[in-house]
């Protein structure tokens, strides 16, 4: 297993400082985000984000994204890709530079619920079973390009759409070759939407288990009272060690499944300083690796950073 950070949650580093103090720290790798953003007037995880790389020139900055990463001596635990499913021309783009780049894998969104605002996308109106369909049929097709380009494909367990739960990725993928398509398992996510006991889903997505993202979340009580007077719960981010998901009980489900590839930390609580954050997430991850018996491959030691 090898612990990596995802730049969504690094908005006030560069490319250039994220890499430097991520390989200082000691993680083995990272996880660039790439996606057009807005501007902000202040660094945010998902507008004015530093540590993003622009899909609009994508092609011509994949060799600094390799000499920035290669330099640092991290590896790629993938790409944060945000191309849609239905968006083939930005789908070909992502798959075409993580095969350039030698990432292996990159996520391609699937479609969000009629209802949902993520992403700032209007509602397309349709229901739940036609959305599931139309998702079904553009993955068919990105199978087949991540297969042309030699990589694989990720649906990521996401609230607010078609794939929240393991059983929905299971269904939406059923059937397509997991060599060239796989899913990202996401505890924090799962807490929000779509939760299903960490081991038995494990289980059911078998060899459609190609990545995971571990961040935390907690639900909170306001104040309000909903029409019927009932209390009003509101979701928000958490510390690693502070969220209502167990990262030890995590960590020894994916031991169960034998599971030994990348884990890739998005921490968008803000208690902390960003880079205390990024180190403390580091040395919890791995008690809790040690704890759950799992095996932490190449670790490296805090300030080692490659040159070649």
């Amino acid at each position: 297993m090898k612990f990596s950070v995802f730049t969504a949650s690094t908005p006030e580093w560069t490319p250039q400082e994220a890499a430097t103090q991520l390989a200082g720290q000691g993680w083995h790798g990272i996880e660039w985000r790439v996606t057009d953003q807005a501007e902000a007037p202040e660094p945010g995880f998902w507008a004015g984000n530093k540590a993003t790389w622009p899909m609009t020139g994508l092609e011509d900055s994949v060799p600094e994204i390799a000499r920035i990463t290669s330099e640092a001596g991290l590896e790629f635990s993938g790409l944060g890709g945000y191309a849609r499913c239905d968006n083939h021309d930005g789908v070909e783009r992502v798959l075409a530079a993580t095969a350039a780049l030698g990432a292996r894998q990159v996520r391609v969104n699937v479609l969000p619920l009629g209802n949902s605002t993520m992403g700032g996308q209007e509602p397309t109106g349709l229901s739940y079973p036609e959305l599931f369909a139309a998702t079904r049929g553009h993955y068919e097709w990105v199978a087949e390009r991540a297969a042309h380009h030699g990589v694989k494909a990720l649906v990521e367990l996401h609230h607010g759409t078609v794939t929240a739960s393991a059983s929905s990725a299971r269904r939406l993928l059923e059937g397509l070759d997991p060599q060239h398509v796989g899913v990202i398992h996401d505890l924090g996510n799962l807490l929000i939407e779509g939760w299903e006991s960490p081991l038995p889903a494990l289980e059911l997505l078998g060899p459609y288990l190609a990545h995971v993202h571990v961040k935390n979340a907690r639900w909170v009580r306001t104040e309000d009272r909903d029409q019927a007077g009932a209390s009003v719960w509101v979701n928000e981010w958490a510390p690693l060690a502070e969220g209502q998901g167990s990262v030890l009980e995590y960590f020894k489900a994916l031991a169960s499944v034998g599971y030994d590839h990348w884990v890739t930390v998005e921490d968008f609580s803000t208690e902390v300083p960003l880079a205390e954050r990024t180190a403390g997430n580091l040395d919890f991850l791995r008690r809790a690796a040690d704890a759950a018996g799992l095996t932490v491959s190449g670790t490296r030691a805090a300030g080692s950073l490659s040159k070649g």
